[in-house]
């Protein structure tokens, strides 16, 4: 049995029987549990218009969220953090759902934006890891994640599980909208319990190249550009996020067209990027972004950046022009960042050891961020 010397890195090996246990809550074979389908009747998105309120890797989880609620049930979704949305005043009069997605359900910013959507009069949804917290009694509908306790600041399990949960939700409206039938339904059911496979076969490959990267290549980096274009901006922004909170290194996570509007004037031999480089084939916006991403790869090694990409496996083209290439097997887009974060997540953890940081504990940062005269 493997030891683990940090929690963190024991949660990012606990994320497929987390997510099973996860898809458990709502899944009954290759169709959604009943009871889930009752609940959430009484959440109908009446406007078809959402909002998406998160902080820290919830508000990643909410970009993600974005895409395929919009492309698999045509909503209008606005992302937005949660700190921004409650002083917002009433500029947002326009009827909308709120989704407020927190870890631990009682984070000062998160239970303060729920409590605004009341306010307004609108219907809102906890997506949180604690049943028990505030958020999970005081929205109009909860969906519990089954990640289990989180002990390390970083969030690992819980970021995948609400991405996964927030999919389950897109499924369950689009089904609704009849926007998508039983079998296709059953299709993507199918391909999205393959998932905690996917990643636990790929973990010690990827624990073995992350560790040699951050240790042999990377560890002097003043900085790092996360370049992701779509869905995978999301998970741009948080392996971005992962890199600063666990090693105290700079990094900025951005959409990859953004580079050269501004931040490529930063890269050279001290600022590397990441670039998520993976492709759904079978999705035609898909294959379009990931020519584009090629296209900019080749203009990064003519730049001579140094670039460490991720790509699907057996994906010669992109490996011939990254410095280095982290491969992932293929899957659908909207599953891709469950899979995708992972190794990100090693990479911010071998990058924390190798600048001697507790990635467990992090200066200046809690688990719950707690404003005591507020909560009650």
């Amino acid at each position: 049995m493997q030891s683990f010397p940090y929690q963190m890195l024991r949660e990012i090996y606990e994320q497929p029987a987390a997510l099973r246990r996860t898809f458990d809550l709502y899944l009954e074979g290759k169709s959604l549990k009943p009871e889930f389908v009752k609940v959430f009747s009484g959440w109908p998105v009446l406007t078809g218009e959402i909002l998406i309120a998160g902080s820290g890797s919830s508000l990643h989880s909410g970009l993600a969220a974005k895409i395929f609620l919009e492309d698999l049930c045509g909503f209008d979704v606005a992302v937005e953090y949660s700190c921004e949305y409650t002083y917002r005043g009433d500029v947002q009069q326009h009827d909308r759902n709120v989704i407020v997605v927190s870890q631990s359900g009682e984070t000062t910013d998160a239970l303060s934006a729920l409590r605004e959507a009341h306010r307004r009069g609108f219907r809102t949804m906890a997506i949180t890891n604690a049943t028990s917290s505030p958020m999970a009694h005081e929205a109009d509908v909860s969906m519990p994640l089954a990640a289990g306790v989180e002990k390390a600041i970083p969030a690992t399990k819980s970021f995948t599980c609400q991405v996964a949960v927030l999919y389950m939700l897109a499924l369950y409206e689009a089904v609704g909208l009849g926007r998508m039938d039983a079998a296709t339904l059953a299709e993507h059911i199918a391909a999205l319990r393959t998932v905690p496979d996917q990643i636990a076969g790929q973990l010690e490959a990827w624990q073995e190249q992350m560790a040699g990267l951050a240790r042999d290549k990377y560890k002097s980096a003043s900085s790092f550009l996360f370049l992701g274009r779509g869905i995978h901006y999301a998970i741009a922004r948080e392996g971005a996020l992962k890199v600063k909170e666990s090693s105290y290194v700079h990094a900025e996570g951005y959409p990859t067209g953004e580079l050269k509007h501004g931040p490529n004037a930063m890269v050279d031999e001290n600022v590397p990027l990441v670039v998520l480089a993976t492709v759904d084939p079978a999705l035609e916006g898909s294959v379009v972004r990931y020519k584009r991403t090629l296209q900019l790869l080749r203009d990064m090694k003519i730049q001579g950046a140094k670039v460490i990409a991720l790509a699907n496996v057996g994906d010669k083209e992109v490996g011939d022009l990254a410095s280095d290439c982290i491969y992932v097997q293929p899957i659908s887009e909207y599953l891709l960042p469950m899979t995708e974060v992972v190794p990100l997540q090693l990479f911010a953890y071998f990058m924390g050891l190798e600048h001697g940081v507790n990635v467990d504990r992090l200066r200046n940062i809690s688990k719950v961020v707690l404003d005591r005269e507020f909560v009650r």
